[in-house]
């Protein structure tokens, strides 16, 4: 997962810093620093990743595009 998709995500699930960093058990802080490009621990970013999928986001990363894809509720 890319910072951009984490925008992505998060502007097409309409939550906000404070309430993925909840799902994710990060801080706010965390989400802030890795959408603004700065490299965290892997296991972090996995954490945050497993928090957008279970809410039914698909990452998707094909010939130098990225995105995200939303499951239709």
């Amino acid at each position: 997962m890319k910072p951009a998709q984490s925008r992505m995500a998060r502007s097409a699930l309409r939550i906000g810093i404070k309430d993925l960093a909840e799902t994710a058990k990060v801080s706010t802080n965390t989400i802030t620093r890795f959408e603004s490009g700065e490299v965290l621990r892997e296991r972090t970013v996995e954490d945050i990743q497993r928090a957008y999928e279970t809410a039914g986001v698909r990452f998707i990363s094909e010939d130098g595009w990225i995105g995200t894809m939303i499951r239709d509720a």
